[in-house]
């Protein structure tokens, strides 16, 4: 098998990449000469990135866009099929969009919002195209998580959130994260010996169009304390890293905090969640072979991605 050589020339699809990190890190590997497909629910804000992705890369930077609502996983199945018909080799899947939201609202599916988007949709979309990245040389996973996961633990008696939505959903944001790191961890064990690695990050507290979508307040609250965040190129730092460099090569189940391995929390090194939460994001993915299932509400609209 090849050695890494970075991702000039490679297929690398990302998540959330039409704002913030996400698309900051689109327009480094870029120009680092990666061939991007971009995946947006917005054709207006697909648009102004692609072009912006167009711009920061050589001439002829190639950038693709896939259209999907990843809270609905009719849409994240349809936008699965659209790679695999586009695409004969994936070889970096960047699962990068999330959101954080004040109050408890379900999607079409019947799922919590945010564990919907934060946590089922990098697992259907990912398991979805596993079998296309192990056809890849040294394929890689790399999924966005953040600190907020410390604190916290998997709440499998309350995976919807029924009981409780402690802290205008932050809690909750944190366990998703939790889950992000878990999935991490129990994706690199799966894929011990196929040349596919699984990573994840956190990329620290950045200046972007995150958690603006939850009321005047919470915006009020980004704007105060925007002058203490990063700038959306230095959060994406470790993100492009993680994708291009042949330093991590060897490195799979990771937590990744500015270029550095990092310890995550105590439940967030637990084997056994790990392959507990695995075997319940199955069944609640599963779910939704249901004729008809996959449509979202009016609040799930709303998402926004990382």
């Amino acid at each position: 098998m090849a050695d890494w050589t970075g991702v000039r020339g490679k297929r690398v699809l990302i998540t959330g990449a039409t704002n913030g990190i996400g698309l900051s890190a689109a327009e480094a590997l870029a120009a680092l000469g990666a061939k991007l497909a971009i995946v947006a629910r917005s054709r207006a804000k697909a648009t102004t990135a692609v072009a912006r992705i167009s711009a920061a890369g050589p001439a002829g930077t190639e950038v693709d866009v896939l259209s999907a609502d990843l809270s609905s996983q009719r849409s994240v199945r349809d936008l699965a099929a659209d790679a695999l018909a586009r695409y004969p080799t994936i070889d970096v899947l960047i699962n990068n969009a999330g959101a954080m939201y004040t109050t408890r609202e379900l999607t079409g599916d019947g799922i919590e919002l945010s564990w919907a988007l934060n946590v089922l949709a990098p697992f259907l979309l990912t398991t979805l195209l596993l079998d296309r990245l192990k056809g890849s040389s040294h394929a890689r996973v790399i999924t966005t998580t953040s600190d907020a996961h410390k604190g916290n633990v998997i709440p499998f008696d309350d995976l919807d959130a029924s009981a409780s939505y402690a802290r205008r959903g932050y809690a909750r944001y944190g366990q998703t994260k939790l889950a992000d790191i878990l999935f991490t961890v129990e994706l690199a064990r799966r894929l011990q010996g196929t040349g596919v690695t699984a990573n994840c990050v956190h990329p620290g507290f950045v200046a972007t169009g995150f958690n603006r979508n939850n009321g005047v307040f919470m915006d009020f609250v980004m704007t105060l304390t925007r002058p203490f965040a990063r700038t959306p190129t230095k959060g994406a730092e470790t993100l492009v890293w993680l994708a291009s460099s042949p330093e991590v090569s060897d490195q799979t189940g990771g937590y990744f905090v500015d270029k550095r391995r990092a310890m995550p929390s105590r439940p967030a090194q637990d084997a056994d969640a790990a392959r507990r939460l695995w075997e319940v994001m199955e069944q609640q993915t599963r779910a939704s072979d249901a004729p008809g299932a996959g449509a979202t509400t009016a609040a799930a609209s709303r998402t926004a991605p990382r």
